[in-house]
């Protein structure tokens, strides 16, 4: 049995130089297409608000342009914007907040099934900070057909 080594020649040197240098980036663009879409699909069902079922009122409420929303839960959790604050904290978080501004308005959205007693304390501490206006988000209470005006 006899081994034959065959030195490299010219031949030999194609099939190595003739290897795929380029990266193939159509599968790259594919995949980075459909994340694309799914995050697009996704990304409005990810910005849902806080659930808080708030009590209906035959009366209309001030836009809340110019004060600080405070939203407390069935669960008494107190969110301030994106963050949950304790109510041990709500005092201290008030007052950073309004540090030197000269309004201090405060609109509450409380879920309607919030414990009454949880609510006051709450109400209590705004009022503590200083806060001159405190408002009372509610949702507007359908008028029956036969209620309404001529």
């Amino acid at each position: 049995m006899a081994l034959k080594i065959q030195p490299l020649g010219r031949g030999r040197k194609k099939e190595i130089g003739t290897s795929l240098s380029e990266i193939n980036v159509t599968p790259f663009v594919d995949v980075m297409l459909v994340l694309l879409i799914i995050f697009m699909v996704t990304a409005p069902m990810m910005q849902s608000g806080i659930g808080v079922e708030l009590p209906q009122a035959e009366t209309d409420t001030a836009s809340a342009e110019e004060g600080l929303i405070l939203t407390i839960t069935k669960d008494q959790y107190i969110h301030i914007g994106e963050s949950v604050i304790n109510i041990q904290l709500l005092e201290k978080k008030l007052r950073e907040y309004f540090y030197g501004k000269a309004k201090k308005i405060v609109f509450i959205q409380a879920d309607k099934k919030l414990d009454y007693g949880f609510f006051v304390e709450t109400v209590d501490i705004v009022k503590k900070v200083g806060v001159e206006t405190i408002g009372l988000v509610t949702e507007p209470k359908e008028i029956p057909a036969k209620k309404r005006g001529p």
